[in-house]
This record gives structure tokens, sequence and C-alpha cells, in this order.
């Protein structure tokens, strides 16, 4: 029905509201309530109207709902075409697709890793060992570089992620 009252519920909310005030006193409660609410209302409506006067013809489209962060989000950034933007926002999630990007820059690395190797003339087999100690993609000095003995004067190998 309304505010997720079932019928049950009302018969029962009835039921206990003649047991509260009575079945004399009761239209008059129920008559006071909808003044109450009627009251309510025209103020609300009042200063609405005060809001919209003090804003100006340039606001005279202005919705108070809009203000709701749920319409506003649907009818801006949605185009109000279907009630929940579903679409939009199955575009939006596939664009920000993070599995999808690393796998991208995953492969670019890859391809980069293997066009290296070949200008620099490495094997394929000894081109994984190196890739794999992330030593020939980034052009740090490899592992087996690492570990061989230096002539007399010889310089140590410069490795530019170590400094």
């Amino acid at each position: 029905m309304f505010f997720d009252i079932g019928p049950l519920e009302l018969v029962a909310l009835v039921v206990l509201a003649v047991l509260v005030f009575g079945p004399d006193k009761l239209p008059k409660m129920i008559q006071d309530a909808m003044a109450f609410i009627r009251k309510v209302r025209e103020f609300s409506d009042s200063a609405k109207e005060d809001i919209r006067r003090e804003l100006g013809p340039e606001f005279k489209d202005f919705e108070f709902e809009d203000l709701n962060p749920k319409t506003f989000i649907r009818k801006n950034l949605m185009n109000g075409e279907d009630e929940y933007g579903l679409s939009e926002l199955k575009d939006l999630r596939d664009s920000l697709d993070l599995r999808k990007e690393m796998s991208e820059v995953t492969d670019l690395r890859k391809e980069m890793a293997e066009v290296t190797d070949a200008v620099n003339g490495v094997e394929p087999a000894a081109a994984g060992a190196a890739s794999a100690s992330g030593a020939a993609a980034n052009g740090s000095v490899a592992a087996g570089d690492r570990l061989k003995k230096l002539g007399p004067g010889e310089p140590p190998p410069f490795d530019a992620d170590a400094t």
C-alpha cells in the first residue's frame, strides 16, 4: 500500500487507535491530525513559492525534488533515460575495469621485453630468465652480470633502480 505498510498492518493500527482513543474521541483526533497535515503542506508550499520568487525568473523551472541526490544524478548524469540508469552505470563500470587495464599493461610490458631482447640479441630462453628477474625490462643489470668477477680497473656495474 503506502509507507511499506500492508493491509493487515493498517487494520491493526486502526483497531489499536480505536482501543487507545475510544470510538467517541477518534473522529476528533483524525480531524486534528488532518488539519495539522494540511497546515504543514500549506507552510511547505508557501516556503517553496517564496524561495522560487527570491531566486528570480532564471530558476522558474527549479524543482525541489531535484535536490534529492538520486534524482539529481539520474536527471543530470544519467540523462534520465531509465529509472535507475543501469545502462550508463554498466558503461561506466566497463570503462573502469581495472583487470582489463592491468592485463593490457602486462601484455605491453611483455611485448616491450621481447622487443628489447630482440634488439640486444638475447635468446628467448635467456630472455625469460632475465625478464623473470625484472632486469631486462627496466634496463638494470641482469642477475648473471652481477655475479661475474670484475677485472682489474673495471668499474662495478651501475644499477639505476638501486640508487
